[in-house]
């Protein structure tokens, strides 16, 4: 409860008023950009259950920039922290400075010890997580994981921010916010061509080449779209960039390779604008659903029952063989059958 003070005067008498305080949550955020879109399944649970929530995001320079396209999410915090650096110094400091906002609870979308050491160190009073590693005494509402019951990521997501006691909760799809400004701002920028029907392309995936449908499929289903009246916009990170300027040489007009020339804020706006948009299992795969895309997923190694598209409009496509889904980073056979033997024409003919 919190003391207002004396606030009214009613019959010569002074009231003392008395609210409720409204709940404040710290969300630390997963560093994947799929993982951090699916994410947004837990804040629209909470805010779906508790309007006057108010919900403050953790996350690394990877995914921290989508937290201001939630509509959810009250402010967005850095955690200035590489992969895998444990910085017990930082995270202690980090989390005294955090204990002067008082949230009620903590809750934690990765699984590793480090990302448990703040909320710890901040006084959380609750901090919900599944187990993870080692890191038991730094939770104290643990979640245990039955990945059997949890098939999909999303659920699990969703099993973080549901009681204990409730059951069918149902996923809100994630939406993120556009910025219609930013959007004329890149067009004059990059000289975008938004008169013919655009397709993005997203030829790139972090986790590793075993997602990665072969570029010459790229080009000619680029070539294909470019033909039937449309324009193609190659998306990804600057580590894609050669795969798009590979795709790009082999399409000679109304393709623009815009890979490692915009920011993940600038091609929330830019996939927005896209039609349709071919990806495979990646990041960027999830921003086009989040922005109202129709997607075409293309699926490798992984698996679209673990991490499906959350859209209503989105194909997956898919070879079934004995090897897959094998989840590896590169094809451990050599081959890559599972993404090869998807020809540009089996795509084609969803678009």
């Amino acid at each position: 409860m919190v003391n207002l003070g004396w606030l009214g005067i009613q019959g010569g008498k002074r009231h003392n008023v008395v609210v409720e305080k409204s709940r404040h949550i710290l969300v630390l955020a997963p560093a994947w950009i799929g993982d951090m879109v699916m994410s947004q399944v837990i804040y629209s649970h909470l805010k779906a259950a508790d309007p006057d929530l108010v919900i403050d995001l953790l996350a690394p320079r990877s995914t921290v920039a989508l937290g201001s396209r939630m509509s959810e999410i009250n402010h967005s915090l850095l955690i200035d922290q590489t992969h895998g650096q444990l910085g017990i110094r930082y995270r202690y400091q980090l989390g005294r400075r955090l204990a002067a906002t008082r949230y009620d609870q903590a809750i934690l979308t990765p699984n590793s010890f480090k990302s448990a050491l703040v909320p710890f160190f901040a006084g959380i009073p609750v901090r919900t997580g599944f187990l993870g590693e080692c890191r038991h005494f730094l939770l104290n509402d643990i979640r245990h994981l039955d990945k059997n019951h949890l098939p999909k990521m999303v659920d699990r997501f969703l099993a973080l921010a549901i009681d204990r006691a409730q059951t069918g909760a149902s996923p809100v799809l994630p939406k993120l916010q556009i910025d219609p400004d930013n959007q004329e701002i890149l067009i004059t920028r990059f000289g975008l061509d938004t008169k013919r029907p655009i397709v993005g392309i997203c030829p790139g995936a972090e986790f590793g080449n075993s997602k990665q449908w072969p570029e010459e499929h790229y080009a000619t289903l680029a070539r294909e779209v470019i033909h039937s009246g449309s324009s193609v916009w190659i998306f990804g990170s600057n580590a894609d960039a050669p795969s798009g300027t590979r795709i790009s040489q082999q399409v000679p007009e109304h393709c623009i390779n815009l890979t490692g020339k915009t920011s993940l804020f600038d091609a929330v706006d830019l996939l927005a604008l896209c039609k349709q948009v071919v990806s495979n299992d990646s990041g960027l795969m999830h921003v086009a659903a989040a922005v109202g895309c129709r997607v075409i997923a293309i699926y490798g190694s992984t698996s679209a029952l673990f991490t499906p598209p959350l859209s209503d409009d989105a194909s997956i496509v898919q070879r079934e063989l004995n090897c897959r889904p094998c989840f590896a980073r590169e094809c451990p056979l050599g081959h890559k059958n599972c993404l090869v033997q998807i020809s540009a024409q089996d795509v084609l003919r969803l678009l």
